[in-house]
């Protein structure tokens, strides 16, 4: 076993992709997820990856795995028979919500449905106050009783959240002790543990979407681990988290809910490394696969973090139409746009794509598994994207004819053939993706005319050039690996964990001992958790508070130096918060108290260093051989591309579109209205033509 021999394994709606990496080298491959064993498809392409490199399983040193099951299993409501166990009085929370209307005028608005529904909701009687004192104490016969009240009801997992635990959770973990002891064989989660943080909606939220996907995870993880030592591969196992750092497989399988973004959040650490291999301080990350689209910001070769996550949005891509999800994030939006995402026709006679997607079973119709209506894939197809022969490099062979037949019955309504039926399918899908990120940039105040963008996953680099054009983007890069881009990311994360806790404090009331104490606490907290994945490497803090002014509904995050974490004072704060919300909204309130509501510690290991590029190359045109024909939707005709191996492509070469830029995981198209340059790393580099 050599220590620089690792994989990564991104399990995604359709592909399950795994890269094998051995120093310099990188091994990969796609397969097709397959959903009722998910740990199947990992160990078929840990063996394709392994043959490849001419080594057994028992010479990998360290898995790291990144997974769509949690998010899926949420968005799809397929999670474990689950109850909630709150204060008395508090038992509609998470269906009132914050009662806010993300549409203010929409007069058929629907909110989400909870999770839960109020049969599977019960409380008990007790109150901490705002301080974490008891105002009415819990009594222990009392939760007795109500354990043996639902114990034949069936429940797989229960979920504990009660009014301010995240001060004090003495409730909480008495709930929890008697269920332990009442019903052994049922998971519990507190919020206190899950989410310890003001706003009950999000934290109880959070803390439900936790025990309501914990079994699932839990085995799953449970019969990975052993599944993979059968086949030689008794590696530790390590998961991505959702704030871009990798956890203990032990503590993934309590805390799943910090999984929900994990293979996204490797998409975006893959495009800050790359990011900081150009020294680019603006990019737009667009991660394309076959089930969803991911579209995050990256500044500074950092990804944008949060502190809550909304999974599912469901109304034109609006803040507060989906589940909050209350954990340490990489700020991204996500819809249901994928190659696997089919089309169809609505009432008012326009094609909708998503979010239902064919997944890998049965996949898109070219597929030939028995999908029957037209997806992505099918338009993509159609239009001269992909060569039905080589995709997936050659390992399924797609079949026009049926794609061809999905999309002429899906143009039937509206008179359209089947290209035109593709080519509406396809400018759908695109608008719906350049319209998600032309929300989340004007969310974040960003013109995203100044980004780059870096485009990765199997689907992306066929939709990414037309993407490009939509939204102004002059330069695009598609770095090799783009197809896998995720697992590759998977490897360049550090192990990291992130503490918070709410405690509310005023500046006009600073205590620097508490303070000092608070932070000191969650240091230790959060490096016990890193010290799981790894024993000797040196460890930072980053610290983080998120500060407002009294009154205002939300804060925002102020980030703190190692100095300033050790010698907290009231002073330095308010001068920290001034500048960073100056900077956000162009001016300070003066003769307003300011507050504290969150603070958060990070203890993370130092991540993959980037190096960065050396030009070398002498740019030449590429030597072309073959042609295939190209819709090209900004032309809104056929075009004659050119059609090159990416491997035969020298550092240097440039090739104008139209083209094509073939690879095994994915097809690059370049439109007529760009060129591409090959870098001396590989990376396609593709600009706008100049006249």
């Amino acid at each position: 076993m050599h220590m620089n021999t690792r994989l990564g394994v991104d399990i995604g709606g359709t592909f399950t992709d795994v890269v094998l990496e051995i120093g310099a080298s990188q091994f990969s491959t796609k397969v097709l997820t397959t959903y009722a064993a998910p740990e199947n498809a990992i160990i078929d392409g840990m063996h394709q990856v392994c043959a490849k490199a001419g080594i057994t399983p028992d010479a990998i040193a360290q898995i790291i795995h990144g997974t769509t099951l949690a998010t899926n299993a949420l968005i799809e409501r397929r999670g474990a028979k689950t109850a909630l166990i709150t204060t008395q009085g508090f038992r509609d929370v998470i269906e009132m919500r914050t009662e806010s209307r993300f549409e203010q005028y929409d007069l058929n608005l629907q909110l989400p449905e909870p999770l839960l529904p109020r049969q599977h909701r019960f409380t008990l009687s007790e109150r901490m106050d705002a301080k974490g004192n008891v105002l009415i104490p819990l009594d222990r016969a009392d939760v007795e009783a109500l354990a043996d009240q639902i114990a034949p009801m069936g429940f797989e997992s229960i979920a504990v959240g009660l009014i301010h635990a995240y001060l004090n959770d003495a409730h909480e973990r008495m709930i929890r002790d008697v269920l332990a002891q009442k019903l052994p064989d049922v998971m519990v989660s507190i919020s206190a543990e899950v989410s310890p943080q003001m706003r009950e909606y999000e934290r109880f939220n959070t803390t439900v979407a936790n025990a309501y996907i914990k079994p699932l995870m839990k085995s799953y993880l449970g019969r990975l681990k052993g599944r993979l030592a059968d086949e030689g591969a008794g590696c530790p196992i390590f998961l991505m988290h959702s704030g871009g750092g990798i956890i203990s497989l032990e503590s993934a399988a309590e805390f799943p809910v910090r999984l929900v973004e994990s293979g996204p959040a490797g998409g975006a650490v893959f495009a800050a490394n790359i990011a900081a291999r150009y020294k680019l301080n603006k990019v737009l990350s667009f991660d394309m696969g076959g089930t969803t689209a991911k579209i995050c910001l990256i500044k500074d070769q950092t990804p944008k973090t949060a502190r809550v996550f909304e999974v599912a949005r469901t109304y034109r891509f609006k803040k507060g139409s989906g589940m909050p999800i209350s954990i340490p994030v990489i700020d991204m939006v996500e819809i249901g746009a994928g190659g696997g995402s089919l089309a169809h026709v609505d009432a008012m006679r326009q094609i909708r794509v998503g979010p239902e997607s064919a997944g890998s079973e049965p996949g898109p119709a070219c597929y030939g598994r028995g999908g029957l209506r037209p997806a992505v894939t099918d338009a993509d197809l159609t239009l001269g994207k992909l060569d039905p022969d080589n995709f997936a490099g050659g390992s399924i062979q797609l079949h026009a004819d049926a794609s061809a037949k999905a999309l002429q019955e899906l143009g039937a309504p509206l008179d359209m053939d089947a290209q035109t039926a593709a080519y509406g399918l396809a400018e759908v899908v695109d608008e719906n993706m350049a319209n998600a990120a032309r929300v989340h940039a004007v969310e974040n105040g960003e013109d995203l005319a100044e980004y780059t963008m870096i485009a990765f996953g199997g689907a992306a680099p066929l939709h990414a050039g037309r993407l490009c054009e939509k939204l102004g983007v002059k330069r695009l890069l598609v770095p090799t690996g783009a197809g896998v881009g995720s697992a590759i990311g998977f490897l360049r994360a550090p192990f990291s964990f992130e503490a918070t806790r709410s405690v509310y404090m005023k500046l006009s009331d600073f205590a620097p001992e508490t303070v000092k104490t608070l932070l000191s606490d969650m240091e230790t907290e959060a490096t016990g958790f890193v010290r799981t994945c790894d024993a000797k490497a040196p460890i930072r803090a980053e610290y983080k508070v998120y500060m407002r002014y009294t009154g205002q509904g939300w804060e925002i995050p102020v980030n703190l130096t190692r100095a300033q974490a050790l010698a907290p004072d009231a002073t330095t704060f308010q001068a920290l918060f001034e500048a960073d919300y100056a900077a956000l909204f162009g001016r300070t309130v003066a003769g307003m108290d300011i507050e504290i509501t969150v603070w958060a510690v990070n203890a993370t290991t130092d991540a993959t260093k980037a190096m960065p590029l050396v030009e070398t190359a002498h740019e030449t045109p590429a030597q072309v051989n073959a042609t295939r024909d190209l819709f090209d939707p900004a032309l809104g005709k056929r075009v004659s591309a050119s059609v090159i191996a990416r491997a035969d492509l020298v550092a240097g070469a440039i090739i104008a579109g139209p083209a094509l830029i073939t690879e095994d995981e994915t097809t690059i198209v370049v439109p007529s209205s760009r060129k591409a340059t090959a870098r001396p790393d590989g990376t396609i580099d593709i600009e706008e033509q100049t006249a």
